[in-house]
């Protein structure tokens, strides 16, 4: 098959991309690297500032690749605002990679309306959510940009077309799934996230002779969204109540390659805290062996119907919580060389890019 994968969310595109590959498939990825992390691409489309000017001459730069779009066996884009450009350019768009290959495909990777929807409308479909606990709604910066960006908008309303219009929409994580199966049960899937898993011998586990290295990703932007900042609290607690047992690593809006090396050096991973299931850095992270503290919910090992493994350590959104499960952790140091074989083995089960190419392929051939 000839398949075109256009935008990428913490390298899900260049990784899927290469399991198809290794099945004989051939695929262009065409994205801006996902900003700062500036992940591996086959054409970069990229826009430097948000200016007028700027917005022209990408747009243009656009329509100019849009010949060697066609005749693809599939599109997949990986969210309605798959362009840096407003909806209303991105429509017109999305219309003629629709018209001039043969499917089309929606990612339900992050965020958009229905995710929106599922944490602001009641009842919530969650316990909690980066929008809710329980009942109360959360309400920041973000939160609120988010909710106006994506709640009855020109975003909206893309949203919606490219899910009505297109072959089929592939969740990515519980989540997601929860919020677009009440709308589209009969042309929505869920397939875990690709990611390559390290070779065995290149692993580091945990020997109970040293500190345990505690890492920490912060995107400025996103702190308190993504519940990090509730996560490097309960941290620093920690560090200063055990000194002798634990030290924490931070990176601050690192490009991927950077960021990748940062992991390698740590035995635990914060990531998620609001999340019922590990994004693509906690899945990064489990590949080299290491313990995710984050999201981890019975729904994301019941989705996959996985009823063996549980190698991470679910937390809610609790400063008190993360503080306790790493002080657990650090008490129980003799069981983290284990739980770290449990992470790989994990991404070996359930990520392998070969694994999760196949299922692509099933879906993309069934629609």
């Amino acid at each position: 098959m000839r398949i075109l994968l256009i935008g990428e969310y913490s390298n899900t595109h260049w990784t899927l991309a290469e399991g198809l590959r290794s099945l004989g498939h051939e695929v262009c990825v065409v994205s801006n690297g996902d900003f700062w992390k500036n992940y591996k691409r086959d054409i970069s489309l990229t826009r430097t500032t948000y200016s007028k000017l700027e917005g022209i001459s990408y747009l243009l730069k656009t329509i100019a690749l849009l010949p060697k779009l066609r005749n693809y066996d599939v599109v997949q884009v990986i969210n309605p605002m798959f362009l840096e450009l407003k909806a209303e350019r991105i429509k017109p768009i999305y219309r003629f990679l629709k018209r001039n290959n043969k499917k089309a495909f929606l990612c339900a990777y992050g965020m958009d309306t229905y995710w929106i929807e599922a944490c602001t409308q009641k009842p919530y479909l969650f316990r909690y959510s980066d929008f809710n606990i329980g009942d109360t709604p959360i309400t920041n910066s973000y939160t609120n940009e988010q909710i106006a960006d994506w709640h009855n908008t020109k975003k909206a309303n893309l949203n919606r077309y490219i899910a009505n219009d297109c072959n089929g929409i592939i969740a990515g994580m519980y989540e997601y799934h929860t919020a677009y199966i009440g709308k589209y049960p009969e042309k929505l899937t869920y397939i875990p996230f690709p990611i390559e898993y390290e070779k065995e011998k290149n692993i580091k586990f945990y020997t109970n002779d040293r500190k345990l290295k505690l890492f920490i990703g912060i995107q400025k932007t996103r702190s308190i969204y993504k519940g990090t900042d509730i996560m490097l609290r309960a941290l620093e607690r920690i560090q200063k109540d055990f000194p002798n047992d634990c030290e924490i690593l931070k990176a601050e809006n690192v490009p991927f390659e950077e960021y990748s090396r940062m992991v390698n050096d740590c035995d635990i991973l914060l990531d998620q805290l609001y999340g019922y299931s590990p994004g693509m850095n906690a899945l990064l992270a489990m590949s080299k062996g290491k313990i995710v503290v984050g999201g981890a919910e019975e729904e994301c090992y019941q989705i996959l119907n996985e009823d063996e493994l549980r190698p991470m350590v679910n937390v809610i959104p609790d400063e008190e919580d993360v503080y306790n499960k790493l002080k657990w952790l650090i008490d129980n140091k003799d069981k983290v060389a284990k739980m770290q074989q449990e992470s790989i083995e994990f991404i070996n089960r359930h990520h392998s890019p070969r694994k999760v190419a196949e299922r692509y392929l099933d879906f993309w051939n069934s629609k």
